[in-house]
């Protein structure tokens, strides 16, 4: 018993919070504005430490992995691994829907209008806005989270480029990494209350909401998302590490679920989830490329509600969603809105304007569109979030890397 609680304390403290939390949230509303104040806190916390976290470990990461074809390797399989499984999520969502049809009826009402009437800059300006920023001040905001991995894997290849001079750096790279994964260490030990705090705002906020007109539609999100979550990435992790990679994920994923689930933020999911890849055995060299990349380039959760939400627009519309063209443009739309839906609260906003300029969609299916979006936020984001773990084991898997010992490995080798 000492021993599981020794293991299992921190997820046990978590679980507490977020139950008095849900609790606070469907029985005691007015406490609600109160306690939120607490979840802002912890939150904007994680959000300041994930920036240096970033820097220091995409840099150190880049620049430690040894020659040049081993990089490429490594790339060119996350490439591959995001590619195919955002692929997969979109045709499953595809057969789920034609073997589970669901109809909605939109209100009308709910459109956010300072989205419907952002700036009209071509595709060219979007493209260099998403990837640079003209100030380097800019960098250190979240909302240019794309501009700055770009920004901290190319210092970490001029530091290899630089040799035996760039060593000071290297060293300072690596010092910074290992300072910023226990300052995040400090921050987590405030999670349970955080989390408790901003998990009661989500049940007060979105409750009532998932039992409007979109029932069914949101009801096949929440049902086909919940297997797809439990056992595509089983899947995934027997593919990546056999037998034992499935236990060691699923151990190792509650904690980044949970704070998924209570702030609906991939970003700030991201550092649990360096922490989950370590006691993994994802090696740094994988880990510390696939998960930050992933954070904004990989979205299996986006992939599902794109697909989910193109067929709602078209039966409000009355078109043929399951017409050969519609369905082969909605999976290549699905694969660049994962790629552009960035790591904040309902980033999938700019995707969803993809969608509707693809498809030339009429106003009237535009506000079921946008609040789909908004309520399937939560369970999107842990696939969002989480899927960077478990793509990083197939990297590791395909890219021919050696996984390390895992914390139970090496616990158990100190027990014989």
């Amino acid at each position: 018993m000492q021993s599981i609680l020794k293991n299992y304390s921190s997820i046990i403290l978590l679980l507490i919070g977020i139950s008095v939390g849900s609790l606070i949230g469907l029985f005691l509303p007015t406490v609600v504005p109160y306690i939120k104040p607490l979840g802002d806190i912890f939150l904007n916390l994680l959000f300041v430490a994930v920036i240096p976290l970033l820097f220091f470990a995409i840099s150190s990461a880049v620049a430690n992995i040894e020659g040049n074809n081993r990089l490429g390797r490594i790339l060119t399989t996350m490439s591959f691994v995001f590619i195919i499984t955002i692929a997969i999520a979109a045709v499953l969502t595809i057969i789920g829907l034609w073997a589970f049809p669901v109809t909605a009826i939109s209100d009308g009402q709910g459109a956010d209008e300072a989205i419907l009437n952002a700036a009209n800059d071509g595709w060219g300006e979007k493209i260099v806005r998403f990837v640079t920023v003209g100030e380097f001040v800019n960098l250190l905001s979240r909302q240019n989270i794309l501009a700055f991995v770009i920004f901290s894997f190319l210092v970490g290849i001029s530091v290899r480029k630089s040799g035996e001079v760039a060593q000071p750096f290297l060293r300072f790279l690596i010092a910074g990494n290992e300072v910023m994964k226990n300052m995040l260490d400090i921050v987590m030990k405030l999670g349970p209350v955080g989390l408790g705090a901003y998990f009661a705002y989500q049940v007060h906020e979105l409750g009532p909401e998932l039992f409007g007109f979109y029932a069914k539609p949101l009801g096949f999100y929440y049902v086909f998302g919940t297997v797809f979550f439990f056992v595509v990435f089983s899947v995934y992790a027997f593919i990546a590490r056999g037998g034992k990679g499935v236990p060691l994920f699923w151990k190792n994923n509650i904690t980044p679920s949970l704070t998924a689930l209570s702030t609906c933020s991939s970003l700030a999911t991201l550092p649990s989830n360096l922490l989950a890849a370590k006691r993994i055995g994802i090696p740094n060299s994988v880990a510390n490329v696939v998960i930050p990349l992933g954070n904004t380039l990989y979205k299996n959760g986006s992939a599902i509600s794109s697909i989910l939400k193109i067929y709602v627009a078209f039966s409000i519309l009355e078109w043929d969603f399951f017409e050969p063209s519609t369905l082969l443009m909605a999976v290549g739309i699905t694969l660049l809105v994962s790629m552009v839906a960035g790591g904040i609260p309902n980033g999938g906003f700019i995707g969803e304007m993809l969608m509707i300029s693809v498809y030339s969609i009429p106003n009237e299916a535009i506000p079921a569109i946008m609040i789909i979006g908004a309520l399937v936020d939560p369970l999107a984001t842990i696939l969002n979030a989480t899927g960077d773990t478990v793509a990083s084991m197939l990297v590791t898997r395909f890219a021919g890397e050696k996984f390390t010992k895992s914390e139970e490995d090496r616990v158990d080798s100190t027990a014989i």
